[in-house]
């Protein structure tokens, strides 16, 4: 059936003029959808007779035949095109064409021929078409430069018209934006975030149809499949480029030597130190303890600079800033310290990591909070800012608590005030927390459930248990300490589910998931010393060992490989370092964990077991003596 919307015929027409008669044609193209139908007008005022008529229709640019009436019997070259025959009489030699197709466009000749007269009129079609074009070859990038992703539009309509043009790439099963240009407008913030800051379109260009996209500072995971989805009216087109073969960067290199001198130094200062006399390693022992950390910081910066999550680099940053201060609280050679040192090392050490850790999270998490402020009311964005403000605060209370106490240099009733504060504040943090993560993550959910009951729940933790269950109740150490663990895995657990409930709309939630776990397993450790009084620690070499040597090496080619693969894949096995590096650690400060609580049994386990390898050392000693010997 003809669309008769698209049969143009105008008001106007052309006349070619002859002494027999006059062929009337349109005045102007006949612009036609693609797929659509068209009627190519050609008329006669007047005929005097069919016989001897003859009408040719023609494409005039290669004279291809297309339509014959010619004594009386009718001629297709094209099955797509009709005569209306039954109009011969009154002279209507229009002809009607289907299914119009992009190489239809150009102009047709209708000529006719009666007797010894004949005439002709040109008739030009014009398809309203919408072909998008872009690159027919996979582009190749080194990582840092800057790359340009091919996509034109071929059409008929008015680049005002054109409702919304979208890049987008493929990541396993579903497509990221990477930018949008819709209602004549180009949305930046529709981006996806590890593209946000990095693309452009080329604004003098698009009213030409020309809606390439800039991509700056390529990465690694940028490699993979980009689409150029393009929508107008009921018309739609794409065209799909590959980036491919990304090449690594000098940063990167630079990464990947940082990450083998981290390995390298952890394993050269450990087996220097097993091989020299217990009087000669202190100095390597300090090394074991801040090379490898220092380095590996340098690799996660150099890491942030050239890809990656702001967050991601920032928390792998400060773990690595903070994480020797739990290494010279487990390290064996403590001892050798000696005032003001030896007593925040032993008393403040763990303390000291929370505080500075919690204060560089909470503040990446103030970043990103502050970034989604838009979506809240005004009320709602008061209280994020109010919530975190409390937080800092506590921070800073604690913190000059803490160097009042280890300098002296504040007087006893200033100390005493900021114990009050801190202590007040340490009864409601982990709901403020709590609560700042849910509105972190743009779910408010259960906020008022968690203030009401959490701290109810978290009292118990802050007794003092060896006043209140040991000396009044009269239990066992062994019975304390494990009712006290068991109920902090009791809290943990619930916490964490917390925790996941507020990232449940996140992409990289494993990656936050595992930051709170760390988090929560130090803030049990912190809480450690409020509840006891016997805080002493059984130094085990293994755990040292692990936190000094085996975490450093599990991250740094956990951060090699993922760098390679990328370069090679587009995709790492993991795409989150902070997965790796914040499981190891927290398997490290679990072991921690596990020794303080558990210290009462553990140590006589050791020392009978180096008394048992003394005994074995001066056993093999006396059996190699020289028999006469003195």
């Amino acid at each position: 059936m003809i669309n008769l919307k698209f049969l143009i015929i105008p008001s106007t027409l052309i006349m070619m003029i002859s002494d027999g008669f006059i062929v009337r044609g349109p005045s102007g193209p006949l612009v036609v959808p693609l797929g659509g139908s068209v009627l190519l007008p050609c008329s006669v005022d007047s005929l005097s007779s069919l016989e001897d008529l003859e009408v040719e229709w023609k494409r005039s640019d290669s004279q291809t035949l297309i339509h014959l009436y010619q004594d009386g019997d009718m001629e297709s070259f094209n099955d797509r095109a009709h005569f209306f025959t039954d109009d011969f009489t009154v002279g209507n030699f229009s002809l009607l064409l289907m299914n119009v197709t992009a190489e239809d466009e150009g102009q047709y000749t209708c000529t006719v021929h009666s007797g010894q007269e004949s005439n002709e009129t040109v008739v030009e079609i014009k398809v309203e078409r919408l072909i998008v074009s872009g690159s027919n070859k996979s582009i190749s990038v080194y990582v840092g430069d800057d790359v340009t992703l091919n996509c034109s539009v071929d059409s008929h309509i008015p680049s005002e018209h054109i409702e919304e043009v979208s890049w987008k790439k493929r990541v396993k099963d579903e497509h990221i934006t990477v930018l949008l240009y819709e209602s004549n407008k180009i949305h930046p913030d529709s981006s996806d975030e590890q593209y946000r800051d990095r693309v452009e379109f080329f604004s003098d260009e698009i009213h030409r149809g020309n809606f390439s996209l800039r991509l700056k500072r390529v990465r690694t995971e940028d490699k993979g499949l980009y689409m150029c989805h393009v929508f107008a009216g009921r018309f739609s087109d794409n065209t799909t480029i590959v980036l491919q073969q990304l090449g690594l960067s000098g940063l990167h290199i630079v990464v990947l030597i940082l990450c083998i001198i981290a390995c390298g130094s952890a394993l050269l200062f450990c087996s220097l130190i097993y091989c020299r006399s217990n009087n000669s390693v202190f100095r390597l022992q300090m090394f074991l303890v801040f090379c490898p950390n220092i380095i590996m910081f340098f690799a996660l910066v150099f890491l942030g600079v050239s890809e990656g999550s702001v967050y991601e680099t920032v928390c792998c940053c400060a773990l690595y800033v903070v994480r020797p201060v739990m290494l010279l609280y487990t390290a064996p050679y403590v001892q050798q310290f000696t005032g003001n040192i030896k007593t925040w090392i032993l008393v403040y050490s763990y303390d000291t990591e929370y505080i500075v850790f919690s204060s560089v999270l909470y503040s990446v998490l103030f970043h990103f909070a502050w970034g989604k402020s838009l979506n809240y009311a005004g009320f709602e964005a008061l209280i994020i800012k109010v919530l975190f403000g409390l937080v800092l605060l506590f921070y800073l209370f604690y913190s000059i608590y803490m160097f009042g106490k280890i300098s002296g240099k504040l007087s006893e009733q200033v100390i005493k005030i900021l114990n009050v504060l801190a202590n007040t504040f340490l009864d409601v943090l982990p709901s403020l927390q709590l609560v700042i993560m849910f509105y972190s993550f743009g779910s408010a959910r259960g906020g008022l459930f968690i203030v009401a009951v959490l701290p109810v729940i978290l009292s118990a933790t802050r007794w003092n248990w060896d006043v209140t269950c040991g000396r009044n109740v009269g239990c066992s150490p062994l019975v304390m300490r494990s009712v006290w663990f068991v109920l902090m895995l009791l809290v943990t657990t619930v916490m964490m589910f917390f925790y996941i409930m507020a990232l449940e709309n996140e992409k990289d939630r494993i990656g936050w998931a595992c930051i709170m776990g760390f988090l929560q397993v130090l803030w049990t450790i912190f809480h450690f010393s409020l509840a006891f009084e016997d805080t002493d620690f059984p130094r085990v070499i293994t755990v040292y060992v692990f936190g000094s040597v085996g975490v450093v090496l599990i991250s740094a080619v956990a951060l090699m490989t993922e760098l390679i693969l990328k370069a090679v894949n587009g995709e790492g096995p993991m795409g989150d370092l902070r997965i790796v590096i914040f499981s190891c650690e927290t398997l490290f400060i679990s072991s921690v964990l596990i020794l303080l609580v558990f210290a009462p049994w553990i140590k006589p386990c050791l020392e009978s077991f180096q008394k048992s390898e003394e005994h074995s050392t001066n056993a093999r000693s006396n059996q190699t003596t020289p028999t006469g010997s003195v």
